[in-house]
């Protein structure tokens, strides 16, 4: 069955895996003793970088990376320290990235 779906999508690959945690999508879901927390998953090849600020994008766009990155820690995060420490990487990336 996960054979099919996999030929189905070709650019998105389900597999099987079997333990305490799992990533789906833009959400990493974990069981710790029978309590399931959610955070942010952050994909390697896309993280922490994000459009360069200069004059050749406008300015609406830049203002969209910061509240939809904002808007994924609030909808993910589980607990308040897990949202506090997710808004700290964002500020970081957004320093980072000038």
């Amino acid at each position: 069955m996960l054979d099919e779906a996999n030929l189905f999508r070709p650019n998105i690959k389900l597999v099987r895996q079997i333990g305490s945690s799992v990533s789906f999508f833009d959400v990493q879901i974990e069981n710790k003793s029978g309590t399931l927390l959610t955070s942010v998953h952050h994909k390697e090849a896309a993280e922490p970088y994000v459009i360069t600020f200069t004059p050749n994008h406008p300015k609406h766009v830049f203002t969209n990376v910061s509240y939809t990155a904002l808007l994924r820690a609030i909808r993910y995060s589980s607990t308040l320290s897990t949202f506090e420490s997710e808004r700290c990487s964002i500020k970081l990336m957004l320093l980072y990235n000038g």
